[in-house]
C-alpha cells in the first residue's frame, strides 16, 4: 500500500530524546506522534477528517491491514511489525 511509510522520523525522534522529558513521557510523546500520523492516514482512507473518525472505523482498517500483512506479506502492509 504505502512504501516507506515512517510514522516517526530520526530526526523527531532525535528531537523528542533531547528534550527534558521522563523516559516514560518520551516513550508516549514518540507514540503520539506516530498515533497522530496514522490517524492522518486511516482519515484519508476513508475520505473523511481525523476528528470523524469512528472506533469501529480505525478498528476495521486495523483488521484490514493486519489481514493484508497475512494474506500477501508485510511488504504489502502498511503497518511493519
Amino acid at each position: 500500500m504505502i512504501n516507506n511509510q515512517q510514522f516517526l522520523t530520526e530526526e523527531e525522534s532525535l528531537k523528542v530524546q533531547a528534550s527534558l522529558l521522563t523516559s516514560e513521557e518520551k516513550f508516549l510523546t514518540r507514540l503520539t506522534i506516530s498515533s497522530w500520523r496514522l490517524l492522518k492516514l486511516i482519515a484519508q482512507h476513508y475520505n473523511k477528517p481525523m476528528e470523524e473518525l469512528t472506533v469501529e472505523e480505525i478498528i476495521s482498517w486495523m483488521e484490514r491491514d493486519s489481514k493484508i500483512r497475512r494474506e500477501k506479506g508485510p511488504e504489502f502492509s502498511v503497518l511493519k511489525w
